[in-house]
């Protein structure tokens, strides 16, 4: 991997309807194209882009679900094949026993990469889904090393912590940010955990949200991209329709923890102070090393593909 050069993300805040999977499939390559088109690299989409949100009871969803073998994420394949690129994005997973995650996949030109399942599930999604139990994977690529957590995760800073730790240069996050009050000269509060949880662990972060209404929810349609200081370089968006963000980052960036002469972020920590000890590092270690797996390994420790 060439540490030195830039990489261009892109957020693409879309409006699935949900129950319809061809129309979400063709909204998807649309803006994956697009994006392409306007030079990203790594392109990141909401979460259950796949499916649509808010399901009217679990027969629904599981209607809706696909396998990680399904037609989205071999479209998806085929896409960052055909254009070389990365894509993030969120569906509806379908496991064995009828069993149900809120889950993302990582699909670069050698394929599915990694799947992770949203291990912190808000409202209504624990009467759907249930809860991932791994460790966010990070995963090697040509262009950085890059780690996935789903909307709710982003409110758990020991969750954020982990890939932080295992090395994650860019953390991409497909999120469903239902809109609510706030004070009118406010950002939202969404936004402002993923700028904090970029500054304290000097990550870059791209958040992608949707737009539109679905069933009677808005949505924050909040995308942002933020630099390893905390600070947005694209977004938050907040604003209706369709938007493509774009931000050039230099990756390698966030492998510098140091913030002052002598303060360094990862080894100014005093876990045993925090009633930690090295817990924390012992799960992330072992993430570090997800991408160094064989396909038939990784496949294993996501419990496998139907």
């Amino acid at each position: 991997m060439n540490t030195a050069k830039s990489t261009v993300v892109a957020c693409c805040q879309l409006a699935p309807k949900i129950g319809d999977l061809a129309y979400n499939r063709n909204l998807t390559e649309r803006a994956i194209r697009s994006a392409a088109l306007r030079g990203a690299q790594v392109v990141v989409l909401p979460e259950l882009v796949q499916s649509g949100y808010l399901f009217a009871d679990r027969n629904e969803a599981l209607a809706l679900a696909e396998t990680r073998d399904g037609p989205t994420l071999r479209l998806w394949q085929a896409l960052a094949r055909e254009l070389n690129l990365v894509v993030v994005g969120g569906f509806c997973e379908y496991l064995a026993d009828d069993d149900l995650a809120n889950s993302a996949a990582l699909i670069d030109a050698q394929g599915l990469r990694a799947v992770y399942r949203k291990a912190h599930l808000w409202d209504a999604e624990k009467e759907i889904f249930s809860a991932g139990s791994q460790a966010p994977p990070v995963i090697e690529t040509v262009h950085g090393r890059i780690g996935m957590l789903i909307c709710y995760d982003l409110e758990f800073p020991e969750w954020v912590r982990l890939p932080a730790l295992a090395g994650a240069d860019l953390l991409c996050a497909p999120v469903n940010w239902p809109d609510g009050p706030r004070p009118q000269t406010e950002r939202p509060a969404e936004v402002l955990r993923v700028q904090a949880n970029a500054s304290v662990n000097r990550l870059f972060i791209a958040a992608c949200d949707r737009y539109g209404h679905e069933r009677g929810v808005g949505w924050v349609q909040g995308s942002v991209i933020v630099d390893a200081d905390g600070y947005p370089v694209a977004g938050p968006v907040e604003q209706g329709g369709e938007q493509i963000l774009l931000a050039t980052l230099n990756l390698a960036e966030a492998r510098n923890k140091r913030i002052s002469e002598r303060n360094d972020l990862h080894r100014d920590r005093r876990p045993h102070l925090y009633g930690m000890d090295s817990a924390v590092d012992a799960i992330a270690e072992p993430v570090a090393w997800s991408n160094r797996k064989s396909r038939s390994e990784q496949d294993r420790q996501d419990g496998g593909g139907e």
